[in-house]
Formats: structure tokens, C-alpha cells, sequence
């Protein structure tokens, strides 16, 4: 079984209300096969939200107190994402989850890009919170652009 961001399997639950569906996963999800998780919607967040974007640093930096979530307006959200990170963890470890194909460029689960901080729409290197929480756990965390080869080691796995 793999773990899935949850706006990738079909829920809408982004900061403005949508998903980013992949529909290849779909199989893998109705079969029982993936976990969807959200962090920041399991981090209290509403549905829809400001946007944020991690300032100072990444995702590592946010964990060492380097770096905070902030919204556009301001409003310091990092607890939320903390929070969230840790509950995503919980859910993945209670299903055995290994593997986890995550939303690329999000505060929460970007794995090789995120947004720069200043809400310029540039994006820069580097992971979001709950991306770090999980790798620094020992999950194994892949971006959206290898969907294929998480459906390839699935159908190996069955």
C-alpha cells in the first residue's frame, strides 16, 4: 500500500478548494491500495484558505525554528502545519505506509520544489514541513512526477 496527497487522489482539499488529480491513480485508491492523506487539512486548516508559503528557509528549517509558515496576509500558520505533519505520520505509520507520492510545490508537501516565501509565484529548491517530518521518519517520499513508478512497484508488490 502507498500513501497519496490528497488533492492528487481527487479530493478537494487545496488552499482554494480543488484537487490536482492524477486519474492513473484512481485504480490504486478505489482498489484499497493507497492512503489519502492531507496535512494541512488534518492540521485544522480550512477548505478554502489563504494561501502560504514557508519563509526563511524549507521545510528542515521550519522543524529548527529557522523558518515559519506564513499566509499572504501575514497570519503565522506554522503550528497548523507542525501539527499536521505529525497527525499525516500517525495516519501513514497506523496503515504500514512506506512510500508517499506528494503534491510538489506545496508548503506542506513539496518534495524537490517550493514556493520562495514572498508570494512572487517563483519557486525555489526545497521540501515542505510535513515532507521533512515524514523523511526524518523514515518514510519515502516522492514527487507527483514519478505517479508512474509508484504504479509500476504497487503492480510489483501485488
Amino acid at each position: 500500500m502507498i500513501g497519496i496527497s490528497a488533492c492528487l487522489g481527487g479530493s478537494c482539499c487545496r488552499y482554494d478548494g480543488t484537487a490536482k488529480t492524477i486519474p492513473e491513480l484512481q485504480p490504486l485508491i478505489e482498489a484499497g491500495k493507497a492512503v489519502l492523506i492531507c496535512p494541512e487539512v488534518l492540521g485544522g486548516l480550512e477548505i478554502p484558505r489563504e494561501p502560504a508559503e514557508i519563509v526563511g528557509g524549507d521545510g528542515w528549517d521550519v522543524w529548527t525554528g529557522k523558518a515559519s509558515v506564513l499566509t499572504i496576509s501575514g497570519e503565522d500558520v506554522t503550528a497548523a502545519f507542525k501539527t499536521g505533519a505529525k497527525r499525516a505520520y500517525q495516519k501513514l505509520k497506523e496503515q504500514q505506509i512506506t512510500h508517499l507520492l506528494t503534491k510538489e510545490n506545496s508548503p506542506s508537501c513539496g518534495k524537490q520544489l517550493i514556493y520562495d516565501g514572498r508570494f512572487s509565484g517563483m519557486k525555489k529548491a526545497g521540501v515542505g514541513v510535513a515532507v521533512a517530518y515524514f523523511e526524518q521518519h523514515g518514510i519515502n517520499v516522492m514527487p507527483e512526477s514519478k505517479w508512474k513508478q509508484v504504479l509500476e512497484e504497487v503492480e510489483l508488490h501485488e
